[in-house]
């Protein structure tokens, strides 16, 4: 087998690029822009060349390369082509085969939340682990399913779109899917916030919140670690939905570990105690010990898990 391989992660704003040896020991990581003037054109020859320089600058054969693997915000399928990726502005793109053609280097693609679940499994919270779910808290809910070692991308490459499990029935407003009720109108940042501004409306139970103009998913995180109440029943609503929903996917998968990830997931372990809680609740007699952990690759686990893909 060859000495290194690449792992890159591309995001709306920046393209996270590593360097790996192919045991996982990161050599060099580094970051360009995401150039999304003219639909994207431009984006995978950036890769490319941020490739072929550090190749030189590290003075790497490619012949010791075994590959390069990236993960991309938007469905792939197996052969690793997106039908589209609305933040990059791509449209039908054939990713591995363009990476590809402009490196000589073997190329795989998957999506960013799968990608970053196989990061976890590889090297993070979930090391070792073959069988894994990971739940991303962001300003969306991610998510990425690992069964026997290898990533779940499905027919569409919609495989793990967690955030888009409806659980609640008779929500009015729309998801930006457009169904409505997904658990990602709860339980990302924007959800939590949702949430918080109906249960306040609903209420006159004093909070640290009320006093707060444009109230962020940080200041109801802060007020629920700080005993505050209202956040208190704000987050089990939140964990009541999230742990429920991660039931009904670890009945289907029974992982080793269920990871949770995301700028949310900041809120540490009160936030995993309050997911666990229900979750144990909901789970299947088998899955009820399956442990909930923080990530612990924070935005790294783009670039290591694209980089476990091409080995």
């Amino acid at each position: 087998m060859s000495s290194y391989c690449f792992g890159i992660d591309v995001g709306g704003t920046t393209v996270k690029c590593g360097l790996f040896q192919t045991d996982g020991t990161l050599v060099d990581k580094w970051e360009i822009p995401t150039r999304t003037e003219n639909k994207g054109e431009n984006i995978l020859p950036d890769v490319a060349n941020a490739i072929n320089l550090k190749l030189e600058e590290k003075k790497i054969d490619k012949a010791d390369v075994e590959g390069v693997g990236i993960g991309i915000p938007g469905p792939i399928n197996s052969k690793g082509e997106a039908a589209c990726a609305v933040n990059l502005y791509w449209g039908f793109t054939p990713v591995a085969q363009i990476l590809h053609d402009l490196t000589g280097l073997k190329a795989k693609a998957g999506n960013d939340a799968n990608v970053a679940a196989l990061g976890e499994a590889w090297k993070g919270a979930a090391a070792g682990a073959q069988n894994v779910i990971l739940v991303t808290l962001g300003t969306g809910v991610g998510g990425g399913i690992i069964i026997d070692g290898k990533i779940v991308a499905g027919a569409h490459g919609a495989g793990g779109e967690i955030g888009h499990v409806t659980v609640v029935q008779d929500e009015k407003e729309a998801c930006n899917c457009g169904n409505k009720g997904c658990l990602e109108q709860y339980a990302s940042a924007t959800g939590i916030v949702r949430v918080a501004g109906r249960m306040l409306a609903a209420s006159e139970e004093d909070s640290t919140l009320r006093g707060l103009q444009n109230i962020t998913a940080k200041d109801v995180l802060d007020a629920f670690k700080a005993g505050d109440t209202l956040a208190g029943r704000i987050m089990e609503c939140v964990g009541g939905l999230l742990g429920s929903a991660i039931a009904g996917f670890a009945a289907v998968v029974d992982p080793e570990a269920i990871v949770i990830g995301g700028g949310v997931s900041k809120a540490g372990q009160p936030l995993i105690d309050c997911i666990q809680k229900h979750y144990i609740r909901h789970a299947f007699p088998s899955c009820k010990e399956t442990p909930v952990k923080l990530a612990t690759l924070g935005n790294d686990a783009g670039i290591y898990g694209a980089a476990k893909m091409v080995l």
